[in-house]
């Protein structure tokens, strides 16, 4: 049944503002390090990053919650799911807080609809994908569960003037892909134990180690070397990405800034944890997190108050 929007403009608005606030309230919950460098966003742009993320959430914790708990179904549960997303999206509105914040998100940046098709073919490959041959086959699987995250994001974020969007998309790509490895790297303990292992299995065999002795928690020297190995690829995805920040929009850059050093920071941190990611989850210190925000802060805020002079007042933080 297709939702219908409330009867008045301003009942619409305080659904809107009500939806947003819940996808803010997931973001703040579940992605400290990517809701801290958000807040370096322009508040107009804030909501929609939320969104995003907080969809991205819904969808993945369907796949994995709910894979753990009795009597839940999660391919009938992400099939609904994505079939009310899409449909919504085109009808331009949601009767859930999460999507109908997705709707307006996409709707308002004109997101083509192929991203989120493509992010929820990802997220049900999770269900039965246990593993990838090669990077060659993880990066087919990321395209649709990080590539497209960062095209996503990119319209949200604005390219500077004289930047077309095609210009930046792949650096914004390459940023996706170097977010979801470092996850990645940092989860191999928990995914294992939800059944899955986004290491390469060529990278794998070459350094000697198997699945069992994933599932089994064995740290070794040869699990340190293959992850010494995928470190280095990953920073290739940081490398690949940098250029793209200056073609963002001024305001946005130091929220980009921002999220790489602290993604960035958790391979610094699964190197001073000697690789020992198979029995713990390494993560980035909250000082060291305040001092990565603060560090870019007035850098930020220069940028949002010459935009703010230069723009009229809007009527609402989401820009309905």
């Amino acid at each position: 049944m297709t939702a219908v929007p409330p009867s008045t403009r301003a009942e619409q608005q305080a659904r809107l503002d009500a939806a947003y606030a819940v996808c803010r309230g997931i973001a703040a919950e579940h992605g400290k390090s990517y809701f801290l460098a958000t807040r370096l966003l322009t508040p107009d742009r804030r909501p929609a990053v939320h969104a995003l993320y907080a969809a991205a959430r819904v969808a993945d914790d369907i796949v994995d919650v709910g894979a753990d708990l009795p009597g839940r179904d999660p391919e009938a549960e992400l099939l609904a799911w994505s079939k009310a997303a899409l449909e919504e999206v085109e009808a331009g509105w949601s009767d859930d807080p999460v999507r109908l914040a997705l709707v307006h998100t996409y709707r308002r940046y004109d997101i083509p609809l192929e991203h989120l098709v493509d992010f929820l073919a990802a997220m049900t490959s999770d269900l039965d994908v246990s593993g990838y041959a090669d990077l060659a086959a993880l990066d087919r699987y990321m395209w649709g569960s990080a590539s497209v995250i960062g095209l996503q994001v990119l319209p949200v974020l604005g390219t500077a003037p004289g930047v077309a969007r095609e210009e930046a998309a792949p650096h914004a790509i390459a940023l996706g892909e170097a977010f979801q490895l470092t996850n990645f790297l940092r989860d191999v303990g928990e995914d294992v134990d939800r059944g899955r292992v986004y290491l390469p299995a060529d990278l794998m065999a070459a350094h000697g180690v198997t699945r069992e002795q994933l599932e089994a928690k064995r740290f070794d020297d040869r699990f340190r070397q293959l992850m010494r190995e995928m470190v280095e690829v990953v920073r290739r995805r940081y490398d690949d990405a940098a250029p793209g920040t200056p073609m963002l929009a001024a305001e946005s850059r130091d929220c980009v800034r921002a999220a790489t050093d602290l993604y960035g920071g958790i391979l610094t941190e699964i190197e001073r944890a000697d690789y020992r990611v198979l029995d713990r989850r390494v993560s980035v210190s909250r000082p060291r997190r305040l001092a990565v925000f603060a560090r870019r802060l007035t850098a930020a805020q220069l940028a949002r108050v010459s935009v703010t002079m230069a723009q009229p007042k809007s009527r609402s933080s989401t820009g309905a």
